[in-house]
């Protein structure tokens, strides 16, 4: 682990490890001595805990994960070994930081972009708290903490350590234990509509950006997902309860993190707490697979600056008349046509056998609109 990466692991077990008598929440302003020594912080940054006794609520009372356990996953497993995250993926200053925790459970993503950490501090949290506790059942991914900084940083100012935060649960949770071959037998897919316009791919043939760009834009499923009528039935319908809140919010560009490995790998460990069966896997009809599935990267508001902008340039391909005429792209499109969308594309990849036991394409879940509540 790099310098600048051990100064980040270390303010997050910082964070996690104060004790809960201490004041953590946001009401907890440090005061003028520490916000003047906290600001010329370039990468070690003073973090707390937003909303503590919330997300601890959470945790505990509705997802039922045990707070000793989940404290505990922030520890090395060895008494000989300094405590640090295990730093995963491109860790460059532009984009987000991910850690997991060294037992592999939750995962920590960095919010690096303030119109990111805004939309869910302030417009998205109450709702998915809600919707958590009445839909327990919920593929909206966990979120168990949110870790900011009270105060103004240089480091945050100019991009050398997040100010913000989120622990995760780790859809993947099982897969390190596997052997190195069975690893290798595990499968991500990252899923968005793939129709809308992205100017990488779409303008001027995908000439004007690298393939190593491109490749990172969007993820193809190139099979379907095989299971029982019943349990499409109850994807569908728990995404489209899901996508119905983030709707509310004017969210878009979310994405179906999709998961499968072979079904014949023995004592794959599922995510801590309770979770519904689309969680923890089903068995695909034919028998051969396991998947996971839940809704990722709901923190990009349809109403946000960076979102206007876009769409202004949109139409200034669509006036330059660089081939045919674009339609939105994902963050540019609205909330709901957005969500139907998205829940078309999980409709179109989901099949059924029928009563022969062949794949039948005509058996479709319910419309969105009819489960709308």
């Amino acid at each position: 682990m790099g310098f600048r990466d051990r100064l980040i692991s270390t303010s997050i077990l910082r964070a996690i490890f104060r004790s809960d008598s201490a004041p953590t929440d946001d009401e907890a302003r440090p005061g003028l001595l520490a916000r003047i020594i906290a600001f010329f912080a370039f990468f070690n940054l003073a973090l707390a805990r937003y909303r503590a006794r919330l997300f601890k609520k959470l945790r505990n009372e509705i997802w039922h994960i045990e707070e000793e356990e989940y404290t505990e996953s922030f520890r090395s497993p060895s008494k000989r070994k300094r405590t640090d995250l295990v730093a995963i993926g491109d860790l460059g200053y532009s984009g987000s930081t991910f850690f997991t925790t060294p037992n592999s459970k939750f995962l920590i993503k960095s919010l690096p972009r303030a119109f990111e950490q805004k939309f869910f501090r302030d417009r998205l949290l109450e709702p998915y708290v809600e919707h958590m506790e009445y839909n327990q059942d919920s593929l909206l991914v966990r979120i168990t903490d949110l870790l900011w900084s009270p105060s103004t940083t240089m480091g945050a100012l100019i991009g050398t350590a997040p100010s913000h935060h989120i622990v995760m649960e780790n859809i993947l949770y099982g897969k390190s234990a596997c052997a190195k071959h069975h690893q290798d037998q595990w499968e991500t897919y990252d899923l968005k509509p793939n129709d809308y316009f992205y100017p990488e791919r779409d303008v001027a043939g995908g000439r004007l950006a690298p393939e190593s760009v491109k490749e990172r834009l969007i993820d193809d499923f190139p099979d379907k997902i095989r299971v029982t009528i019943d349990e499409k039935e109850e994807l569908v319908a728990q995404l489209s309860r899901d996508s119905k809140i983030l709707q509310n919010s004017n969210a878009v560009d979310y994405s179906l993190f999709l998961v499968r490995y072979p079904a014949d790998l023995e004592d794959v460990q599922t995510p801590p707490g309770r979770g519904p069966s689309w969680r923890n896997g089903v068995v695909s009809s034919d028998g051969k697979w396991i998947y996971r599935a839940i809704i990722l990267d709901f923190f990009w508001a349809k109403d946000a600056l960076q979102a206007q902008t876009l769409t202004g340039l949109v139409k200034l391909f669509n006036a330059l008349k660089w081939g045919k005429d674009h339609g939105p792209m994902s963050i540019t499109t609205t909330s709901d046509e957005y969500r139907q969308r998205f829940l078309g594309m999980v409709d179109d990849m989901v099949e059924v056998p029928d009563s022969a036991g062949t794949p039948s394409g005509d058996v479709r879940s319910p419309t969105p609109n009819s489960m709308d509540v």
